[in-house]
Parts: structure tokens; C-alpha cells; sequence
């Protein structure tokens, strides 16, 4: 095996996956049969700067060429060899968010990050006009919030794009973007595989009167699915990757694609009727639908697969970061006793033991809210732990109500899906931090989603790994098969993971857990108003 994959790095026939998380950007390289060979990390957090989250142009640049960095150590280490050529390069991120750029290719203003929600009165008249439900953290409702704010940077707007979109252009030269990220701009039209036509034409009557130089149409990317020529890796774009020169430009580069896509191409959901959740710094749901729902909902965003399907997303700002501070506290008291331990086992042991907790969590309520949750009506919010003097408090309630906290958000939106719309699910498969303690994190979502859930062994590679995939499609693709084919037949060759079905006790303790949930968010709202 080691021999096998030097042999694929030397002939150039590796691919490349990029992913932009929120706290980490993560690098897989993958051999010719998927299997990721090597990886690179570069660890990161957004900052709050003049009233936004963002991350600086050099805090993005410095992270991927320390990833890529890391990745070539990894290589090194490995395999002794060095990487000068790639099959094919992929890069995403964390979907929506805002970055605007005048006629010079120069930033007007900071990077606005999906975790932003200041942009609730544009949503509010867009889901208006549109009849759509369009989401704060949404591209346009940022672009059309700054032309309410006055913001004197948007006449000046010459292109406008997302974090991965971004990227990729400053490495090939090309303004496009898979259609799964392009449909967290705007609402693509999933019959034509573009920029909903009339939503964009409404958007710009609403601000003719402002009179741009620019119109919709001018200042987005262009959309692509996956399979689709998006350009090649320039000179440039090379050395701004690899810092060391080593690597060789030419190197084709798949369209460019959101976390959310890659969350589905990883966990083997872009056909209709699968699904999956994604949970780690933020969560989010993506159940791949048969046709449109019945009307729109505020807590559902319409968006699509990277090949163009329609999915019914539930996105929630908040996920683990609350977790990982409590279990950061529990491995402080061991220190502090004299007994060091790993984080992993911590959080082995922690997690495993919520088991023990009672089903309803014996009437614990966390609140995990490190930002606002619009799922919840909220635009800030205060991480929180609540309870009563006749509550069961005990380490296992403790750690089960803060993990069914971690999915909660989810439970909500995707009750609307499963018991208002009726919609129908075969299969949904986890990954993302929440599920790397076996059958833990598992448990607790079947039974908030009352549904089967699947985890596979490579859950933990994450979207980096789906991106990669997205990539090898681009040039590995020879039966010419559709992106849901070539993922069952020729990367997942019928592998559903390892599934754990919701018990009747599991469920009814969640949703007593819930409603308790719901009749506590006014103690949430009180710590918001009152704690600055």
C-alpha cells in the first residue's frame, strides 16, 4: 500500500481536497481508488472585527499555504517523496457569507462569514418578494443589507463571490462556482441549472432606483456542476498554494463547492430520498427531495446537490463549540488533580458515559449558542445550562442534555420535513465531529430525527475527502455515470455505513427534552438582552 500510493503521488495521478472549515482548513490527497493517502491541517478562528465575523485575506492565505504545507510534510514523512503534479485539485468551504470585489480584484470590505446574522431586515423583504425562504447568512441578503446600511462600498462592487469561489479564482483565474454554493447566493432554478431568472430580475428592479453601474447578473459567478471544466491551476495560482514552487501548474480544478456539498458527496447523499447531517462547529441537515415543498418555510433553506438536485437544507449556527468547552473544563480538573489524559479519551469516556443519562435528560436544558440561531429567532446568543433544584443533575444527564443540545436546532427544522411535508427518507448518514465516538452521537440524533442513522468508517475524513471526490469525478469519471452512480458504484461500491435505529424510550426522552427546550428559549432571550 505505502509503495502503491508513492507510485500515484510520483505519476501525478493524486487529487487534491481543500476544505475551509470554521475552525480548521483541512487537506486530503487521495490514490486512483479514493482512499485518502495523506493530509495537512492548519488550525484557525474568526474574529469579530467592526461589528463582523471575518476572517483577514492573509489569515486565508497564510492557513492554506500552511495546510498545503503541512500536506507536503505529511507526503515527505510518508512516502519520501515530493509533489509536483496532481490529477486534479478541489477547493471548498463554509458556504454563503459575503466577499465583494471592485474592477482591481481588491476587497471593498471585510470577508462576512456565514456566522454573521445582522442581515435580518434584507432576508425578511427578499423572502418577501422572492416567496422564497432566503437565509441571513445567504450572499444576497448581506449584499442587499449593506445597500440598506448605505454602505458606500457597494457601487463599486465588480464581482461577487464566496469564500470558495474566492479561492479558487485567485488559483485559476476563473469566476465560477458549483451550482451547490452558487445556490446559497440565490435560489438557482434547479429545471435550468442557474441563477433563478426571475428572483434575479426582481432583485434588480428592487435597487434600480439606486442607480449601479452593475446588475445582478454582472457581479455573480458562474454557475457549473460537478463534472464541469472550471479551469486549471495558473502559475500564479501554483505558488500561492505551494509557497516551496514544487508544484507544477496545469492541473485541472474542479467547480469550486460549499461544506454543505461536500457533506453530501462524502457521506454518499446526492440521490434523491438520502440525507445526511453534518455536526461539528455548526450543524446542518441535507435530505435530497423528489420536488419542491409546499410552500416555504423559515426554517428551511432550498439549495441543491452539487449535480443540481433540489435538497432541503436545516441549518444550525451553532453545534459542538459548547461541547468542547465543557469537556476542555473536564480535562482542566484532571490536570489540576495530578492525572493528565488524552482529549480523545475525555471525550470517550464523557460521551459514552451520557448513555447512562436519562432519556428526557432528567430535566436538564443546555443552550449552546456561541452566536445566534435564527432556527430560534435569535440574533445573538449566550452559551447557557439551566436547571431546576428537583432535576436529576448528574455527570451523565449533564454531558446527554448538552449533546442533545448539540442537534436540537436540527430536531426542530426537520420535524416541519418529516411530520408537516411528509417527505420520505431511505437513508441519512452522519459525520462531522459529533459522531467520532462511536454510536454516541449517533444514538442521540435517531432519536431526535426518529429515524435510522447511518455512520461510515470514513465519516471522520470529512468534506475535504468529499472534496476530493468531487475532483476525481472531474478526471476519473470513464463510465461517464452521473455524480449519485459514480459515488454507489465506483467510490461506496454499496457501502452504507453502520446504522442505529431510535428506540421508542430514546425518542419519547428526546421530545420531552424538547419541549422543555422550546419553553425555556425565554431564558435564553432574557441572557441575551441582559448579558453583554
Amino acid at each position: 500500500m505505502p509503495e502503491k500510493a508513492k507510485a500515484t503521488i510520483e505519476a501525478g495521478k493524486a487529487v487534491l481536497g481543500i476544505e475551509f472549515g470554521s475552525t480548521r482548513i483541512k487537506a486530503v490527497l487521495i490514490d486512483e481508488e479514493n482512499r485518502p493517502i495523506a493530509q495537512g491541517s492548519h488550525e484557525w478562528e474568526n474574529k469579530f472585527l467592526n461589528g463582523f465575523w471575518t476572517y483577514s485575506l492573509e489569515e486565508i492565505w497564510f492557513g492554506v499555504q500552511d495546510c498545503y504545507r503541512d500536506l507536503r510534510n505529511n507526503v515527505l514523512e510518508k512516502y519520501g517523496v515530493e509533489i509536483h503534479n496532481l490529477a486534479a485539485i478541489g477547493i471548498s468551504a463554509m458556504m454563503h457569507g459575503y466577499m465583494a470585489f471592485d474592477d482591481n480584484g481588491e476587497i471593498l470590505t471585510h470577508f462576512r462569514t456565514w456566522r454573521n446574522t445582522n442581515t435580518g431586515e434584507a432576508a425578511a423583504i427578499l423572502s418577501e418578494l422572492f416567496n422564497y425562504n432566503i437565509p441571513l447568512r445567504w450572499s444576497i441578503s448581506h449584499l442587499y443589507q449593506a445597500i440598506l446600511n448605505g454602505e458606500e462600498h457597494v457601487a463599486k462592487v465588480a464581482f461577487l463571490t464566496t469564500l470558495a469561489g474566492y479561492i479558487h479564482w485567485q488559483l485559476t483565474g476563473e469566476k465560477v462556482i458549483g451550482i451547490g454554493d452558487g445556490s446559497g447566493m440565490i435560489p438557482v432554478d434547479p429545471a435550468t441549472k442557474n441563477y433563478d431568472k426571475t428572483m434575479v430580475k426582481k432583485f434588480d428592479d428592487l435597487v434600480a432606483h439606486k442607480g449601479f453601474k452593475w446588475t445582478l447578473e454582472d457581479i455573480l459567478p458562474k454557475i457549473l456542476v460537478a463534472g464541469e471544466n472550471a479551469g486549471t491551476l495558473t502559475p500564479e495560482g501554483a505558488h500561492k498554494l505551494d509557497i516551496s514552487g514544487n508544484l507544477k501548474p496545469g492541473i485541472p480544478v474542479c467547480p469550486p463547492e460549499g461544506d454543505a456539498g461536500t457533506g453530501m458527496v462524502a457521506t454518499n447523499a446526492v440521490k434523491q430520498r438520502t440525507g445526511n447531517v453534518s455536526a461539528g462547529t455548526s450543524s446542518f441537515s441535507m435530505i435530497v427531495l423528489e420536488g419542491e415543498l409546499s410552500k416555504p418555510y423559515e426554517m428551511i433553506d432550498m439549495v441543491t446537490t452539487p449535480d443540481g438536485s433540489l435538497v432541503a437544507m436545516v441549518h444550525c449556527n451553532n453545534c459542538t463549540s459548547d461541547l468542547n468547552a465543557w469537556v476542555g473544563l473536564f480535562r482542566e480538573y484532571t490536570e489540576l488533580m495530578g492525572h493528565p489524559v488524552d482529549m480523545n479519551e475525555i471525550f470517550g469516556k464523557l460521551y459514552t458515559n451520557a448513555l447512562n443519562g436519562d432519556p428526557d435528560c432528567g430535566g436538564l436544558m443546555s443552550y449552546n449558542y456561541f452566536s445566534g440561531e435564527p432556527i430560534t429567532g435569535l440574533n445573538e446568543g449566550r452559551p447557557l445550562f439551566v436547571r431546576s433544584v428537583g432535576n436529576r443533575f448528574n455527570l451523565a444527564n449533564f454531558m446527554r442534555a448538552n449533546i442533545n443540545a448539540a442537534v436540537a436546532c436540527l430536531k426542530l427544522g426537520n420535524d416541519i420535513l418529516f411530520n408537516e411535508e411528509k417527505i420520505k427518507v431511505d437513508r441519512i448518514t452522519g459525520h462531522g465531529g459529533l459522531f467520532k465516538t462511536p454510536g454516541v452521537g449517533q444514538r442521540i440524533l435517531a432519536a431526535a430525527l426518529n429515524s435510522p442513522i447511518s455512520v461510515m468508517e470514513t465519516a471522520g475524513e470529512g468534506g475535504a475527502w468529499g472534496m476530493a471526490l468531487l475532483a476525481g469525478y472531474l478526471v476519473n469519471n470513464k463510465n461517464e455515470r452521473n455524480l449519485a452512480d459514480y459515488l454507489e458504484m465506483e467510490v461506496f461500491a454499496g457501502n452504507t455505513g453502520t446504522s442505529i435505529d431510535p428506540t421508542e424510550e430514546d425518542v419519547a426522552g428526546f421530545n420531552a427534552y424538547i419541549e422543555n427546550y422550546k419553553a425555556c428559549l425565554p431564558i435564553e432571550k432574557a441572557a441575551v438582552a441582559h448579558k453583554k
